[in-house]
């Protein structure tokens, strides 16, 4: 392999500088978008990748120019090593930032801060203590919302992540706009989207469309300001005027932003996906582990990304169940 060649270039022209490694398959909740009810059967912990091999491979693509790495899981800081993970990822240079369902979170402030962890993202599907109990299986909103509270206060830079279900929260978007009223934080309505065990189908979904249609009764069309997306974003963000905080609505089943994606998934298990929606997976961390190469794995995988949700690019096919429960659960393939 030629050292010039982008090994993170696809065929359709997109580079890939944004890489998110799941670090666990656990999780403290349930919910039930993510988690099948009958729950998942784990990797086990030999398969898992040891916080050498997490920065091994991390490395690898930033050699080949990955500039941002997110860490999820399950909940990427119910890992004991996770201090040590962060340690060593603080050492290259990327903009480091994780996902969490913020339950323990208020535990790790000083440590995010010492490695420069500043941007969360942070899940969070209902203000309503008993609908979050439903949803997540777990009685955890007051500390989840006190610990939302807390990231704010504390100077974080935070997304709260709501998948919108059809009867379940799209009566909640509202307030959770008016949040931002008071918050400097970026509410992201999420399209419910298809993956094994999670019971999808279109009429639960709640999309771009009827997101803005409950925004434009409830706020004149005047203070409803779309605001500049950033680069390979996958968000179209708003803001109501004089608010201190902003909203966005990640269309990924009405809308989706395939032509500029960038990013690329590792699995907990050390398997690549080159897309959320993709079946197939490459094993990274056999090869790592036999001492190989694994970059003409990843040259391959990339180049074997399709142009539009891992070949499903209408929305017909997307409803074909047989073409999205070959993929894992969200919960193993990583938020």
């Amino acid at each position: 392999m030629s050292e010039n060649k982008n090994i993170l270039q696809d065929l359709h022209g997109r580079n890939h500088a944004y890489l998110r490694i799941s670090l666990i398959e656990r999780c403290n909740l349930r919910c039930s978008y993510c988690m099948p009810e009958e729950g998942v059967q784990l990797s086990p912990k030999s398969h898992l990748m040891t916080y050498e091999e997490i920065y091994d491979i991390a490395k690898t693509f930033v050699k080949h120019g990955v500039t941002k790495i997110r860490l999820t899981g399950g909940e990427p800081l119910i890992r004991k090593d996770i201090p040590i993970i962060l340690e060593k990822l603080a050492t290259l240079p990327v903009e480091l930032s994780i996902t969490s369902n913020a339950v323990i979170i208020d535990k790790f402030i000083d440590v995010l801060k010492e490695h420069g962890v500043n941007k969360i993202n942070l899940s969070l599907d209902s203000l309503d203590r008993e609908k979050f109990k439903h949803i997540t299986r777990r009685d955890q909103f007051d500390i989840v919302y006190k610990n939302l509270l807390l990231l704010v206060k504390e100077g974080f830079n935070v997304k709260v992540n709501v998948v919108l279900m059809k009867g379940f929260n799209e009566n909640e978007i509202i307030d959770f706009i008016n949040l931002t009223k008071s918050m400097p934080i970026s509410v992201r309505f999420i399209e419910f989207m298809p993956f094994d065990g999670n019971k999808w189908d279109m009429g639960k979904m709640v999309s771009y469309a009827e997101v803005m249609a409950y925004v434009n009764a409830s706020f004149s069309k005047e203070n409803v300001q779309r605001l500049q997306d950033a680069p390979n974003d996958t968000s179209k963000n708003y803001k109501i005027s004089g608010y201190k905080g902003s909203f966005a609505v990640i269309s990924s089943v009405t809308n989706p932003f395939c032509d500029s994606c960038n990013r690329l998934r590792l699995t907990a298990n050390g398997q690549l996906k080159n897309c959320l929606f993709s079946s197939t997976e490459s094993d990274l961390l056999t090869t790592l582990r036999e001492g190989k190469s694994i970059e003409p794995i990843i040259q391959k995988a990339v180049q074997a990304k399709f142009k539009v949700r891992g070949g499903m690019d209408t929305l017909k096919k997307l409803q074909e169940p047989k073409l999205h429960n070959n993929n894992r659960s969200m919960i193993t393939i990583g938020g």
